[in-house]
């Protein structure tokens, strides 16, 4: 099984990007592709760029990963409670080459951020819109206070409570 992981932040510094490393390592057997969504570069959509220019060629690149992947595992950062911008660009983009984006494959998603909440805004959003982009929603995780609940050294969620939760959820898919 070929698994696809990203963070849904442009950061380069990206928690989600580590929590999404982390769950795509603990599919056993399968092969992971981490993406960086900064090896995308895009102009921010608009209509007129797209009518002048047309889709930028990393929607295509992107686009290949994601058909090419047999699952994604993808975290979410939260800005503002909704998606960050970095992400929503891509997703835009993205959905103007095709609709169904995410190719009717088999998805973890996830969201993680400092704050207690742990981008259940985003993630709750996220849930609802992506199966009409093809999304097909296995199941859906939420970590809680990165900072305080991950080994950012090792790349692992330290807290067992929630590490159990996630691994059980990967088991069950």
């Amino acid at each position: 099984m070929k698994i696809i992981a990203f963070g849904g932040s442009n950061s380069s510094t990206s928690i989600n990007k580590k929590l999404a490393t982390y769950a795509a390592s603990l599919f056993q057997g399968a092969t992971v592709e981490v993406l960086d969504l900064n090896d995308f570069p895009m102009p921010l959509f608009s209509k007129d760029i797209e009518k002048e220019q047309g889709p930028p060629a990393a929607v295509h690149q992107f686009l290949a990963k994601i058909k090419d992947a047999d699952f994604i595992v993808v975290s979410l950062a939260e800005n503002n409670s909704s998606y960050n911008v970095g992400f929503k660009n891509l997703f835009d983009w993205n959905s103007r080459v095709n609709p169904k984006q995410f190719q009717e494959k088999p998805m973890l998603l996830m969201a993680t951020s400092p704050g207690k909440k742990g981008g259940s805004f985003v993630l709750e959003s996220a849930k609802n819109a992506f199966p009409f982009h093809g999304a097909i929603i296995k199941a859906t995780f939420s970590l809680p206070s990165f900072l305080e609940n991950f080994d950012t050294e090792k790349g692992i969620i330290s807290n067992e409570q929630f590490d159990n939760q996630l691994k059980e959820i990967i088991k069950n898919i």
